[in-house]
């Protein structure tokens, strides 16, 4: 075997040429990378700037929505403070006492009203979908049994379904135990 220098080949010039594609390759990969970061940095910002416009959209949305209804509050606070002041000064007699405040009640029952919220309407048998038993008084009358003997606070629907049941006295009869003669317990009778 002789030492004398070799002399390049084809292949040594292959591998020189694919060592060169290979890192032209890898700078295509990092030019790709870059650009993919800065994109990924400009859509964090977009995700940003879009989540910020609908916080706001959603604060406005609430805002708007519930105005109306301050809005009548104010007003009720308003003939509050009227009412309270003509009680203070003893500017009304007591029969115009009872209507001024027959007319805040009637003022509080409109502004519900503008908000599609009702009174439930009262009746006589006790019906378990509209009215709910706070006391039971004992009946030695059959015919008295789950029939209202009173009403506590007044019951309120929005739109058919119940913001608060009507609360009632409930007399049941102390003999044998029946149910109403209504599936429902509703006021057929």
């Amino acid at each position: 075997m002789s030492n004398a220098p070799q002399v390049p080949t084809a292949s040594a010039a292959s591998a020189d040429s694919r060592l060169d594609a290979l890192l032209a390759a890898i700078q295509e990969l990092r030019t790709d990378l870059d650009g993919q970061g800065r994109r990924e940095e400009v859509q964090a910002k977009a995700f940003e700037q879009l989540y910020q416009e609908l916080r706001q959209y959603k604060d406005d949305f609430i805002y708007q929505s519930e105005k109306p209804l301050l809005l009548d509050l104010l007003l009720f606070y308003d003939s509050l403070t009227w009412f309270q002041g003509a009680l203070i000064r003893k500017e009304m007699s007591p029969e115009v006492v009872a209507d001024s405040f027959q007319y805040l009640i009637d003022e509080l029952l409109e502004v519900l009203y503008r908000r599609d919220v009702v009174m439930t309407e009262s009746r006589e048998v006790f019906d378990r979908e509209t009215q709910k038993a706070i006391k039971l008084v004992h009946t030695a009358d059959p015919k008295a049994d789950y029939r209202v003997q009173q009403v506590l606070k007044r019951g309120f629907v929005r739109g058919g379904r119940s913001l608060r049941p009507e609360e009632v006295v409930l007399a049941r009869f102390r003999g044998e135990v029946t149910e109403p003669t209504t599936g429902s317990g509703g006021s057929d009778e």
